[in-house]
């Protein structure tokens, strides 16, 4: 298979549907493409019977090009990253992995302009997030959640505004960030450096005022990051978690148990912003992002420090902290539902605590003069 045939097919596959996100290649099924959060086949001539284990193997091992760190990492470990670039089209982050004796391939599509925060419609509090001057700012959310595109999106306002010294550690790099106001150096792993880690470490070195690592993947990662962020930088990164008090808990469970109290410590003088981040289903197709939001204060400081209690947990403070841009996911959903963007049955089936966002839906169908309920024709029995 020539590259040719790879840009003919990952074309065909573009414009097979609108708003397509993800490309999947997976043996015994045709080529899917996930269009609005859901897989549909794309024709492209396959059998009926779908790709063939030779057809996923080449079409997986022409996007490794002969790297032989790719190669190793594959065989050893079960899958890499690498990316590719559609000419004049779309750029990938590509995931190719095992499964069984086949190969799969699951391509994310990377847009080439960094959307802005109106356009992604992101909430006004993502305003303050560029004017911090150092600590820790944490995207979170399961993958595929919009992370990353959010987190561009708030590096895009940095280089907007403020002439300071930019380093990222990608893997591998998905938005690319031309100098405007500020300097950016962009450095993948495997090609600029051989772990984040070593990335990290490095970069302290380097003279930045922001550091973004793409992900804290381990102990040592993250202790070098809570160094950087100790010592005047402003690192932003992401987790797979899903709430803010998951967050704090997952990082103190990197380290061993007689460290607990000081990394409690250490977080509670760095964290800054925690970022949680879901995608729903929009009324009239896509997706629209639902976020959980946040902020260090004292409350949150005390929390991290001394764990969570009765009335002073992460979920309590950050519905105490409605004034200052905090927000819970359930308040969020809400308030998408408010403005007509998701259903009711999007808002339950996404909800962290389904009760309150029942109760929050039935407030707003009152105030609306809708019915809250579908039993009718009550009467008493006498």
């Amino acid at each position: 298979m020539k590259k040719q045939d790879i840009n003919y097919i990952l074309t065909k596959m573009l414009d097979s549907y609108e708003d397509i996100s993800d490309l999947n290649i997976t043996v015994g099924k045709p080529p899917q493409v996930e269009s609005s959060g859901e897989l549909k086949v794309v024709d492209l001539g396959f059998s009926s019977s779908g790709i063939t284990p030779f057809q996923a193997e080449v079409f997986a091992l022409n996007l490794i090009d002969k790297d032989r760190r790719l190669m190793r990492e594959l065989i050893e470990e079960g899958s890499c990253d690498v990316s590719y670039e559609l000419p004049g089209r779309a750029r990938f982050r590509i995931n190719i992995f095992s499964q069984g004796n086949h190969y799969s391939t699951v391509l994310r599509k990377l847009e080439d302009r960094i959307p802005t925060y109106e356009e992604l419609g992101l909430p006004k509090v993502f305003h303050e997030i560029p004017e911090e001057k150092n600590g820790f700012v944490l995207f979170v959310g399961a993958t595929g959640t919009g992370k990353t595109t959010s987190l561009a999106s708030v590096l895009d306002e940095i280089n907007e505004k403020r002439s300071v010294h930019v380093i990222t550690l990608e893997d591998p790099v998905e938005y690319r960030h031309s100098h405007k106001e500020a300097t950016f150096n962009q450095r993948e792993l495997g090609i600029d450096f051989s772990s984040f880690a070593s990335g990290l470490r490095a970069a302290l070195r380097q003279a930045p005022k922001v550091i973004l690592v793409g992900e804290m993947r381990d102990r040592e990662t993250m202790e070098i990051g809570m160094s950087a962020a100790e010592t005047g930088h402003l690192v932003f990164s992401s987790l797979h978690t899903m709430t803010a008090g998951q967050t704090i808990n997952r990082i103190i469970g990197m380290f061993p148990l007689d460290e607990e109290s000081q990394v409690r410590a250490r977080l509670a003088d760095t964290i800054r912003w925690i970022i949680c981040q879901k995608l729903l289903p929009k009324v009239g197709g896509g997706r629209i992002a639902a976020f959980e939001i946040l902020k260090t204060n004292l409350r949150v400081r005390e929390a991290i420090i001394h764990g969570e209690s009765e009335g002073k947990t992460f979920q309590d403070i950050i519905e105490a902290g409605r004034p200052f841009g905090m927000i819970t996911f359930d308040e969020y959903i809400i308030e998408l539902y408010r403005e007509g963007l998701i259903t009711e049955e999007t808002a339950l089936s996404y909800a962290t605590t389904k009760g309150v966002v029942g109760r929050g839906i039935d407030s707003i169908k009152s105030s609306r003069g809708e019915d809250t309920t579908a039993i009718k024709d009550l009467e008493m029995d006498l």
